[in-house]
């Protein structure tokens, strides 16, 4: 092709994108119309009639275009916005479904080959949206999208893109943005109201990128101003003020008509390369309106700098309230970053009780970043974080100075905020709304560091398809007297450091010097000040006697790159550049080994804010190649870029505090495959002893289960909620046995009546411990273990993504009638009645009242292992024995099924359901639910499978006769509810917490 030629092409591209461009945008708010109409009208408008408008020409460009090319993305982000638009008026199908693509193509009228390149090249995104608990509310969005500004959301929105997002991750931002703002109350309304919230996210997920777009969409709706409570380190209040400034604010509200040099960013790396977001003029000249910094990077809420008279907003028209849209759309917002600090605070809530009159007028929205921490009551005074108390009063405070004020605060671990404590008021309580966000693509969380309900065998798991032998090493007390493990790890970070600059160099695309701008490893073994700089002396050490640059290092990591590095990137390098031999990758270690030490410290102490403010750990003012030693000042909030290996010892107390320390969570894109983490096995805790990657394991369960509890609940029945956020700590309160006693003279008001379960799993896990009790519940189980017998059925489920091998077991069967299980399953005991209380409420109505069940197959699965132990219980035909561990810290299991028994009975009830059978499965009727039955050895209690047998039979006292059920699932009323509460001060119904005995 000649210049001439590639000229002309590129023209006619620019064309056909302006007018698809143009077309597209004609449609955003009305839904799909014809698009060959709406060409032939802009091409006519444009002067563009001699284009090719044809969808032969639009599927010719598409085929053959790069994945960054500009027609593609534009019709990516427009499906995206109708796939996941959950609001619309053109359409009855659900959002991100085959259907409503189907529709968005009849919307267009587009032939058939063109639907088929769009949905090849732009597939349905399985994202699944936020799932939202909230009470009813008042639409007001609809109505204010005519009136207000659309300014700041699509800016942020457009800067997303140009910073690589895709446009799924886009639009399923929007959606979960406006599910919160659409929570809260109508910045116009005459009446005003306080809404409070809460944002579910996950641990280093993105959350800020979430409330920065409900705080663009807030001002575009009216909202004046904007506190953003900024954690409580100064470093993070910074880093969020400086995310907000490049990504909402923009240059021009920063500078306001001052020069360049005289920002406060003027010496930001981002500022120079001009990554701040720019509007194109100051947006009151344009038509929109300004946002004014009250806070800066450098400066937290200083009255005395920016005065009072910045908080006062201007009325254009002073008969009438700042409310009234003549007023808000014409006033600036103000935004302010704060430290959660009491004096902080104080002087903030000082300087609005010098407004007056005005400040019952202002539309204030409140973001509360990592709200489980300091925002929450305690209500021990005594403990070194008392101050939370202070800083709780000081956000009371705020909330009844404006009574226009709006609360969301933001948590990756939510219990605290779910389960205040009720002598606490209900200031904070997220009383209208908790969302759940989508956990993002690219995200490396919980289910990237453990096998959760893995059906592949422990011995066939392999570096693909294996989580924990991909990135999990285990640091144990015996093999820590030499520091054999902690010189590995340094190891593992040399020979990562390495891969980077490798890939920064390798073809045929190499991603370019500097790419990896941080390259970082967390060491965390204690909180105290003095063990931390015992560790750095030692990890200097051992730097200094590493042999990097000698042959004793090389042999070394030789060592370590062949039998670690390159096994686990060869399976999951995702196309990045893979040396072939460790040959390939030695000519960049001593790059690497220079950019981590070379003439500085390769070690930097992280246990104060001075360390963190002086910059030697800000990743926002330079590139970082350092191994980060630290305590709790590493373990919240404060996000370790570039962390690659992690060497973790240290446990905590309580829940929200491990999960946090997971600093190992987060994006880590182009080095998925090289991440680390080196983690205690079997450390002390005080007096007992601990395995802190299954305390991680049990705890991230614990939160996924509460995730999926939210999910199932969230779907309204008849356009509104099954449940309220007031009726949530009830739902999951047994997930918290370290939660302290409620004040003795207040309770939360919803108490769990009925939980209905068809068609899925019903595990209660709350055994008794006592030898006694265990001993009289198997006695009650002899009328079903009667009804076992035959010879073994074999169950067979479908391969998974994960392996293709068919998953078969063995298992008795017998069929046990609806009312004598329900006999057996009433007699139970527990060690906590009120987990399954609410289960055998339901399933003792399945006999008619909610749907007729007749009886249950019994499935008893039986073990393969060649080491397998079988017993008889109490004379039955001989079973196999399994073992069971009970969660850390409570006298609950964390898992009793097997997944594949699960899979297995979940398909038997769904084919019942379509009145389907298959070979593989036993046959089910549509009246028949699924028990699958386990003889357990509790493992926590010392004693193995062995022990418990005698002459063959199996001690009924040792033997934990534990069971899943799975009803049927028509085996529920018209009414398609799946819980029911009752409050127990029906006086107060809407209220959370009540006191004993108030009338």
């Amino acid at each position: 092709m000649t210049t001439e030629d590639t000229s002309a092409a590129s023209s006619a591209h620019g064309d056909l994108y302006d007018l698809h461009d143009a077309a597209l945008a004609g449609m955003r708010k009305k839904g799909p119309k014809p698009l060959a109409r709406a060409l032939r009208f802009y091409a006519e408008d444009m002067d563009h009639e001699g284009t090719d408008l044809t969808e032969a020409a639009l599927r010719d460009v598409l085929s053959t275009a790069h994945t960054d090319h500009a027609l593609l993305w534009l019709w990516r982000r427009q499906l995206a916005d109708w796939d996941f638009d959950s609001r619309a008026d053109w359409t009855d199908t659900e959002p991100r479904t085959e259907e409503r693509r189907a529709a968005i193509h009849a919307g267009l009228g587009l032939e058939p080959e063109t639907r088929k390149v769009l949905d090849t090249l732009i597939p349905v995104s399985k994202l699944t949206g936020p799932v939202v608990i909230s009470r009813e509310f008042t639409p007001w969005r609809g109505r204010r999208e005519q009136q207000g500004h659309h300014w700041y959301w699509p800016r942020y929105a457009e800067l997303l893109a140009r910073k690589g997002w895709d446009a799924d991750a886009v639009a399923n931002l929007d959606e979960a943005a406006e599910r919160v703002v659409e929570r809260l109350a109508d910045p116009t309304a005459e009446q005003p109201y306080q809404s409070r919230g809460l944002v579910v996210g996950y641990v280093q997920s993105g959350k800020t990128a979430n409330f920065t777009g409900v705080i663009a969409k807030a001002v575009d709706a009216g909202y004046r101003l904007v506190i953003v409570l900024g954690g409580t380190l100064n470093l993070l209040r910074a880093q969020t003020q400086r995310r907000l400034d490049m990504e909402l604010v923009g240059r021009e509200n920063i500078l306001r008509g001052a020069s360049e040099v005289e920002s406060d960013y003027a010496a930001d790396e981002a500022w120079v390369q001009d990554k701040f977001l720019r509007h194109g003029g100051l947006p009151s000249t344009r038509g929109a309106f300004d946002i004014i910094r009250l806070t800066t990077r450098d400066n937290d809420y200083k009255p005395l700098a920016q005065g009072i008279g910045a908080l006062e907003i201007e009325k254009r028209e002073q008969t009438l309230p700042l409310y009234d849209p003549r007023n808000l759309r014409h006033s600036a917002a103000r935004l302010m970053v704060v430290k959660k600090n009491k004096s902080v605070l104080a002087k903030l809530v000082t300087d609005l009780k010098k407004i007056g009159p005005l400040l019952s007028e202002i539309p204030v929205l409140i973001i509360d970043d990592e709200s489980d921490e300091a925002s929450v009551n305690t209500t021990s005074p005594s403990k070194p974080d008392a101050n939370r108390t202070a800083i709780n009063e000081k956000i009371s405070e705020l909330l009844q100075l404006m009574p226009r004020a709006q609360y969301v605060g933001y948590t990756a671990t939510p219990f605290a905020n779910v389960f205040i404590d009720p002598s606490d008021t209900e200031d904070v309580f997220p009383r209208d709304f908790i969302l759940s966000l989508d956990r993002p693509a690219g995200y490396m969380g919980v289910q990237d560091f453990h096998d959760l309900d893995s059906a592949i065998p422990p011995e066939e798991r392999t570096f693909a398809n294996s989580q924990e032998k991909a990135h999990v090493r285990d640091v144990r007390k015996e093999d820590e007297e030499d520091d054999a493990c902690l010189r590995e790890a340094m190891d593992m970070f040399v020979l990562t450091a390495a891969m980077k600059v490798y890939r920064e160099c390798a073809g045929p695309e190499p991603l370019g010097t500097g790419h990896f701008r941080h390259h970082t490893m967390l060491v965390h073994e204690s909180r105290l000040q003095r063990d931390h700089r015992e560790l750095a002396a030692k990890l200097l050490r051992l730097w200094y006697d590493g042999g990097y640059a000698g042959p004793s290092g090389r042999e070394r990591l030789h060592k370590l790159y062949d039998a670690d590095v390159a096994p686990v990137s060869a399976a999951r390098a995702d196309g990045f550049a893979v040396p072939a031999d460790f040959e390939e990758l030695a000519p960049h270690i001593g790059a690497a080994w220079m950019r981590i030490g070379g003439n500085e410290n390769p070690v930097i102490v992280v246990n104060g804010d001075q360390d963190i403010e002086r910059g030697e750990a800000d990743f926002d003012r330079r590139g970082i190649w350092k191994i980060l030693v630290g305590g709790q000042k590493l373990s919240r909030g404060y996000t370790v870029e570039g962390l690659t290996v992690t060497y973790y010892r240290r446990s905590a107390g309580n829940a929200s505090t491990l999960m946090q320390m997971g600093r190992w969570f987060g994006f880590r894109k182009g080095y998925r495959d090289l991440v680390r983490l080196y983690i205690g096995r079997g450390e002390t805790l005080g007096a007992k002893e601990v395995d802190l990657y299954e305390a991680f394991e049990a705890i991230c369960r614990d939160e996924e289960t509460f995730r999926e509890q939210l999910k199932q609940y969230a779907v309204l029945i008849d356009g509104k909620p099954q449940i309220t956020p007031a009726q949530v700590p009830p739902l999951v309160s047994q997930h918290l046995p370290w939660l302290k006693p409620t004040s003795p003279s207040k309770m939360f008001n919803a108490e769990l009546v009925e939980i209905r379960s068809p068609g899925l799993p019903v595990e209660p896990a709350s055994y008794p411990t006592t030898a006694a009790a265990i001993r009289r519940n198997t006695e009650r189980w002899r009328p079903v273990l009667d009804v076992l017998g035959g010879t073994p059925v074999l169950c067979s489920n479908p391969p998974d993504e994960s392996s293709q091998l068919r998953r078969t077991f063995s298992a008795y069967t017998g069929v046990v009638d609806h009312s004598l299980l329900i006999s057996v399953l009433s007699q139970l005991e527990w060690s906590k009645p009120e987990t399954f209380l609410p289960h055998l409420a339901y399933l003792s109505q399945l006999d008619g009242a909610l749907a007729k069940v007749d009886d249950w197959l019994v499935l008893a699965p039986q073990l393969s292992s060649p080491q397998r132990v079988e017993a008889t219980v109490l004379g039955s035909i001989p079973l196999s024995l399994v073992q069971r561990s009970r969660q850390r810290g409570k006298d609950s299991f964390g898992r009793i099924a097997g997944l594949e028994h699960h899979k297995a009975a979940k398909r038997m009830v769904e084919l019942a359901a379509a009145s389907q059978n298959h070979a593989a499965l036993p046959a089910l009727g549509p009246r028949q639910g699924v028990l699958l039955l386990y003889p357990v050895i509790d493992s926590t209690r010392g004693k193995g499978l062995a022990q418990a047998v005698h002459d063959g039979a199996a001690d009924p006292a040792q033997v934990i006769m534990a069971f899943s059920l799975v009803p049927p699932k028509a085996a529920i009323d018209s009414s398609r509810r799946l819980v029911r509460f009752r409050v127990k001060d029906s006086q107060h119904a809407e209220e959370a917490i009540v006191t004993l005995g108030s009338e």
